[in-house]
């Protein structure tokens, strides 16, 4: 079997893992913030659920490389997706019980499958060729299109079905989680091997931040993921803040997600052709778009225009930024790389999340104006990514290794 056949068929087994394990990613990221805010003993924490859940998911980046370096990708997604099982059932049993802090214990457990989730893109590459790489994580990260569709609409369909509001969505993921989790058994990536004694142990962590285009590739994953992350978190909260309904704040939420995966047909065949810096560049442009509608206004339509503009340039940032760093990994770096990249990422992800409660809650009088101050703070971000992207745009091509 060919190298890019056998690339093509664990990128159908990760493109279905991204749409039915996926779907859990927003669902709880509709519900968590509304869930939070009836329980929360102050409505700054509402979206500290979702906080938890990306700093689960930071601190799990570097051990579950590692555990993947070790003993292979099955064996890291299996534990993630017993992560998100058991982070649903705890959440399910904060929720049955009133319980603020057992549901916030089931979002840091819901982390490791977010965790894991975004090791995704970096699996479809392992049995790729150079120039499928980009392809192969387009392909991997439109599998989010289904989950954009199944997710929102699970939230329909189970939010209120039980007495307890959310209980039912979120014993929805704990089945999505089990069954889900069989997928995996037709992934076929090999094992990485161990490296013998006296092989190159490959750059470290430090050396590696210092090559400039991990560090710009870093920097635009960060940005994009945390400012997407920032907007999105407080949106279900400003749309029903705003007089709309449940319903309305998860048709916002299916419009953002399909945004963020349905570019992802066509992103690896862009890169491909004008090359990641300009496709980055396009997705911070777009992100700051985004950032202006939201401003514009609290209508209906200024929601869902902003949303579809914030995932879109998330996506060209985000895969561009994916390309970019591993084009500049060694095979035996990977693991150390990847977990380094995916801690950053969600680190900036949890501050992003942490302030999205307070911005948008207890920084002004009304909705629209906590919906200001969460959509301004994007702007010096935008200019930090911008920045560094155009210092490795000036920078001589030999003195980028």
């Amino acid at each position: 079997m060919s190298s890019d056949t056998l690339a093509r068929r664990n990128v159908v087994v990760l493109v279905a893992a991204q749409a039915v394990l996926g779907a859990q990613l927003p669902m709880i990221f509709t519900i968590a913030g509304l869930a939070g805010s009836s329980l929360a003993p102050n409505k700054c924490w509402a979206t500290l659920p979702i906080t938890l859940m990306v700093i689960g998911s930071m601190l799990t980046a570097t051990p579950l490389s590692m555990l993947m370096q070790r003993f292979g990708r099955r064996a890291g997604f299996f534990f993630g997706a017993a992560g998100g099982a058991i982070g649903a059932a705890t959440g399910a049993y904060g929720l049955s019980t009133g319980s603020f802090l057992i549901f916030c214990i089931g979002a840091l457990f819901s982390g490791v499958y977010m965790s894991a989730n975004g090791f995704y893109r970096f699996a479809a590459v392992d049995t790729a060729s150079e120039s499928f790489r980009p392809k192969a994580i387009s392909w991997v990260m439109a599998g989010g299109l289904l989950s954009a569709i199944v997710g929102p609409q699970l939230v329909k369909v189970t939010a209120d079905e039980l007495a307890v509001p959310f209980l039912g969505s979120y014993l929805a993921v704990i089945l999505l989680n089990l069954f889900g989790a069989l997928l995996f058994l037709a992934l076929d990536i090999p094992r990485p091997q161990q490296p013998a004694a006296g092989s190159p142990a490959g750059r470290s962590r430090v050396a590696l931040i210092r090559n400039p285009i991990v560090l710009v590739a870093m920097i635009c994953a960060t940005v994009s993921y945390a400012l997407m992350n920032l907007v999105m978190t407080s949106s279900p909260l400003a749309v029903v803040g705003g007089g709309f309904d449940k319903g309305r704040a998860a048709d916002v939420v299916t419009a953002h997600v399909l945004a963020m995966y349905a570019p992802s047909f066509f992103t690896g065949h862009l890169i491909a052709r004008f090359g990641t810096e300009r496709i980055i560049a396009v997705g911070l442009t777009i992100l700051a778009a985004a950032g202006a509608v939201a401003m514009a206004g609290v209508q209906l339509e200024n929601f869902f225009i902003a949303l579809i503009l914030l995932g879109l340039g998330w996506n060209f940032a985000f895969i561009g930024a994916t390309t970019m760093l591993t084009s500049a990994q060694r095979p035996e770096e990977r693991g150390r790389l990847q977990g380094l990249n995916d801690l950053v990422v969600f680190g900036g992800v949890t501050l992003a999340s942490f302030s999205s409660g307070g911005l948008m809650n207890c920084s002004g009088g009304s909705v629209q104006a906590g919906w200001q101050m969460v959509n301004l703070a994007m702007l010096p971000f935008l200019i930090l990514a911008g920045g560094a992207l155009i210092w490795l745009w000036l920078r001589p091509q030999d003195s980028r290794a």
